[in-house]
């Protein structure tokens, strides 16, 4: 079993097996570093790769960050998201138009994910909400780095689930003794990505590991939790576990909050599901 591990893990920290990044992402981090660069600078940087920039304009006028087509140009998102965030929404839209394409029910899942955190972060005037919306919409990229890199394996997991009705990480543990969530955190450490977006995607399953982020990993649990009881989507299995105790007393949360949020989340699903449907039917054509 542990030979299966470090197999998966030297697949995974392979950099030729990775998904590549834009060698504009490497560009905006160094800028990012230099206190003297100007949000104008960064800005030309994105721009100088139209397409990219278009897709990180798409999504940051999504329905998971409230925004909804009110912001028109780059430097306005630099400004009110900050360059972490736009950092890893230049570097999510390339590895959710692999998703698009092949793992539609696990995208819309992750949308859905995004769009209850940042519902969640609001209600409960969280710092950083839009941090909290990327690491939700990133809370799953294991899966995707699973499906890409190890598909007859991701195949093989998918039917042990359907077989054993068990939830997706447990099969995850039992079969390759490592889980999607942990894979997400090897994944987006590579990418240089600040620790307030890596521990929710590495503890969203086990919130109590969280230490520095604790209140961020604790609404991308509650995110993952709600979607999918909502049936929004599909992230691979259909169980629905119980909000963890830790998060529900970190964040505060009462039944009528919850009841609040819920209710919310569902209209928001709604204009969720018809972005989706937009991305997808404008990438094929």
């Amino acid at each position: 079993m542990q030979d299966r591990r470090t197999e998966i893990i030297r697949i995974v920290k392979d950099t030729r097996s990775l998904p590549t990044l834009p060698g504009i992402i490497t560009k905006l981090s160094s800028l990012a570093e230099d206190g003297k660069v100007s949000v104008d600078e960064m800005a030309r940087v994105v721009n100088s790769d139209q397409v990219l920039s278009a897709k990180v304009l798409k999504l940051v006028n999504s329905p998971f960050y409230g925004f909804s087509g009110r912001i028109s140009t780059v430097s306005k998102a630099l400004i009110l998201l900050g360059v972490n965030v736009v950092k890893s929404l230049a570097i999510s839209s390339s590895i959710f138009e692999i998703m698009e394409k092949n793992t539609v029910g696990l995208w819309e899942h992750s949308l859905g994910a995004a769009v209850a955190a940042n519902i969640i972060a609001r209600k409960l005037n969280l710092p950083e909400r839009e941090e909290i919306s990327t690491a939700a919409l990133l809370h799953d990229i294991g899966k995707v780095i699973l499906k890409i890199k190890l598909e007859q394996d991701y195949d093989h997991l998918m039917n042990v689930i359907k077989e054993k009705e068990l939830p997706m990480v447990d099969c995850e543990r039992e079969l390759f003794n490592v889980d999607h969530a942990e894979i997400g955190e090897w994944l987006v450490k590579s990418w240089l990505l600040p620790e307030k977006l890596i521990e929710p995607i590495a503890y969203h399953h086990n919130v109590e590991k969280s230490n520095n982020q604790r209140a961020k990993t604790a609404v991308v649990h509650v995110a993952d939790v709600l979607v999918k009881a909502s049936g929004f989507g599909f992230s691979g299995d259909d169980f629905v576990s119980r909000i963890q105790p830790v998060a529900w007393e970190k964040l505060g949360l009462n039944e009528l909050i919850l009841k609040d949020i819920v209710s919310e989340l569902e209209n928001n699903l709604v204009e969720a599901k018809n972005f989706s449907m937009d991305i997808q039917s404008k990438s094929g054509q």
